[in-house]
């Protein structure tokens, strides 16, 4: 049976090659050498501007980087880390040259705004598709303290985009993907100190934001047990009934609807916000997706006559057997998750 380190050593054989033929200007040899990293650094990308669109562009602009650099690179580290260090800087110029996106005001047609317990810090976010997760390995370090199912969820997300931009960037190399620090500091063109204090202060900040605490872990993705939160949670919202939702959500429940600022928390909140959508007499239907590594349905109006538009897409966030967060998006991130602008009467 071949070794972990015969396949790893035939792997740098292989990428050698595809190094040395692109180099002399195969792009088809480039293709294939970056193919292999393509869909982690997406996720990276998304990581860091919690935006799939955004982090499409990074990516596009990390590949044209490395094809017009490649001669640059002169295989003292791996060619992974060489395009993460690409990545991470192409976001970190992103972050901090990125205009200031005015929040949008509250738009459900006929339902009065209900009043909210807060207003978000951040505003500007996107799911992320499942179907982008698949196939992605390991981060190959025992180092990382984050798993890749934890590290994708919206709240880790959500907390990452209100931390300075140099944290975010350590955080991630480090504590996801499992970089040393001094390879963090040689990425980023920094000192081994400055890594180490800016880890630190991010791991504080990260963990007070995200403010958790001992609640139950949610079920595992897929099981029959979050199978069936989600459809409790489906079927209670198609058919309006505003207190079996409520009794399916955790005290402390957050809702939240970017880019619309407002913040809902806990059970009463909750019954504030959905009760004066489902008297307006508003009826969906739902379509199952998975966005961020939980359960999301597509959320379509149902009307008279005439096609079904979209209006929404909502991601729950479960904790033990029942729902700890609900997140509402605008309905111009459905095309992402492949799911149609509106359903057939």
């Amino acid at each position: 049976m071949q070794t972990l380190l015969d396949r790893e050593n035939g792997r740098s054989s292989v990428a050698a090659e595809l190094v040395s033929k692109a180099r002399a200007g195969d792009e088809q040899a480039f293709r294939e050498l970056t193919e292999l990293h393509r869909r982690e650094l997406r996720v990276h990308c998304y990581r860091m501007l919690g935006s799939l669109h955004e982090a499409e562009e990074v990516l596009q602009e990390t590949m044209l980087a490395a094809w017009q650099g490649l001669a640059t690179f002169e295989g003292r580290s791996s060619l992974r880390t060489w395009l993460y260090r690409i990545a991470t800087n192409r976001c970190l110029n992103a972050r901090r040259s990125a205009r200031h996106r005015p929040p949008k005001a509250w738009d459900v047609p006929g339902v009065a705004q209900p009043v909210p317990t807060g207003l978000g810090e951040v505003v500007w976010l996107e799911p992320f598709p499942d179907a982008l997760l698949e196939g992605l390995e390991p981060p190959p370090s025992p180092e990382v303290r984050y798993q890749q199912s934890e590290s994708v969820t919206l709240s880790f997300v959500t907390a990452l985009q209100a931390l300075p931009h140099r944290q975010v960037a350590v955080l991630i190399l480090c504590d996801v993907l499992g970089f040393e620090a001094r390879e963090v500091a040689e990425m980023l063109d920094s000192t081994l100190d400055s890594v180490n204090s800016a880890l630190k202060r991010a791991r504080a900040n990260l963990e007070s934001r995200r403010g958790e605490g001992s609640r139950p872990p949610p079920p595992a993705p897929r099981s029959p047990a979050e199978e069936a939160i989600a459809a409790r949670f489906a079927s209670a919202y198609q058919s309006a009934d505003v207190e079996a939702l409520v009794a399916m959500l955790t005290e402390d429940v957050f809702i939240s609807m970017p880019p619309v600022p407002l913040e809902y928390r806990g059970r009463d909140a909750a019954h504030r916000f959905f009760a004066p959508i489902f008297r307006a007499g508003r009826r969906v239907e739902l379509l199952p997706t998975r966005a961020n590594g939980q359960p999301a349905f597509g959320v379509y109006l149902r009307t008279a006559s005439g096609p079904h538009p979209a209006t929404s897409l909502f991601a729950l966030a479960l904790s033990g057997d029942r729902i700890c967060a609900v997140t509402r998006f605008e309905d111009g991130v459905l095309g992402s998750f492949g799911l149609p602008s509106s359903l057939s009467s």
